[in-house]
């Protein structure tokens, strides 16, 4: 069960994160490794304070151990390892005034929905919070400029992290410091590589609002958004730039859920037609989410994101999956039983 993709050269990680353009023309595809991104740094750690926040901030290392257990990855060697992005590269997309008031822990406390951290020295939330988060940042621009190395009908990677969807350029909000979407969309329109429509799907329980925000005058950008339209954040102004929104009432059932989203992503793939898709895949949905409050069952999440490959996969256009939001310490299981049954269904192809 074992998979294998070749989508960067014999240089390291970081040079995929670091050159630009994002590859040289000249640059051949040899390395054997997963198009999954991850690191250890990814995890939130803060003497148990981060307990005071629902999020499982141990997520992504939960499901790592996970796919390892099931033999999908076989070494850590086989993973892309992100760097810390840089505040110049941050500053691409949000303002210096942004990024400055994240050296204030009142700020971050907001931002991360943590109180007690205002008290904390900002030292502290940088290196255990903020600093993580930008290991994730870089995750998600990593893992889509893997799937866009891919050879035509191989084109996907997962972060397993990112999706901060309620963060723009200039104000963070609901756990999410940086806006890593922003950052993808506008990375692909300046790669060289042919980009020019850009379809984000975003399948979180909470409406996509930060990009939203960023994206609302760019006409080469599709956002399909489906969600619970009576939780956070309620951005009505972020809602103009939603071209498919379909919205969802509080405990919305499997059977439901899965008929609209064959049926709207359907229209929106039709209708826009685009070259890469950045889908935002958070598992608030489930059943018993304290947030999401979505009745979607585990089955119903691995369905859900079949769906998305399978259709995206139809029509050749690479994928970016990002975590982004669940609230359920169950969650990290599902997410890889869907990894896996994604590659058990073949929708997670291989280039050898």
């Amino acid at each position: 069960m074992c998979l294998k993709v070749r989508c960067s050269g014999e240089r390291t990680d970081e040079h995929l994160m670091t050159d630009d353009p994002i590859f040289n023309n000249d640059l051949l595809l040899r390395s054997n490794k997963l198009p999954i991104v991850y690191r250890p740094e990814y995890g939130v750690t803060f003497c148990g304070l981060q307990r005071l926040h629902p999020f499982d901030a141990a997520k992504g290392e939960h499901i790592y151990k996970l796919l390892k257990a099931e033999s999908l990855i076989k070494n850590d060697n086989e993973v892309y390892k992100p760097q810390e992005i840089s505040t110049d590269k941050l500053l691409d997309v949000h303002t210096k005034r942004y990024i400055a008031s994240l050296k204030w822990s009142v700020n971050v406390a907001k931002i991360a929905e943590i109180p007690p951290l205002i008290f904390v020295p900002n030292f502290f939330v940088q290196r255990n919070y903020l600093r993580p988060m930008r290991y994730q940042t870089a995750g998600s621009i990593l893992a889509a400029r893997c799937a866009l190395a891919s050879p035509a009908g191989t084109g996907w990677a997962i972060n397993l992290g990112g999706g901060f969807h309620h963060c723009s350029s200039d104000r963070g909000g609901g756990f999410c410091p940086y806006a890593d979407i922003t950052l993808i969309v506008r990375m692909l329109q300046s790669s060289g590589k042919g980009v020019e429509k850009i379809m984000i799907v975003d399948l979180d329980a909470h409406q996509g609002n930060g990009y939203a925000r960023d994206l609302m005058e760019d006409n080469n950008v599709f956002i399909m958004d489906m969600y619970n339209y009576l939780i956070y954040p309620r951005d009505q102004d972020a809602k103009l730039a939603i071209r498919q929104a379909v919205e969802l009432k509080p405990h919305t059932e499997d059977r439901e859920y899965l008929q609209k989203l064959q049926k709207h992503l359907d229209q929106s793939l039709r209708e826009f037609q685009p070259n890469f898709l950045v889908y935002n895949a958070g598992t608030d949905i489930l059943k018993g989410d304290p947030l999401g409050i979505l009745d979607i069952t585990p089955r119903g999440v691995i369905e859900r994101d079949e769906i998305v490959f399978k259709m995206t996969r139809a029509q050749n256009v690479p994928l970016v999956m990002l975590l982004s939001g669940g609230y359920l310490r169950s969650s990290a299981r599902v997410i890889a039983d869907s990894i896996i049954n994604l590659n058990q269904k073949g929708f997670l192809p291989t280039h050898n």
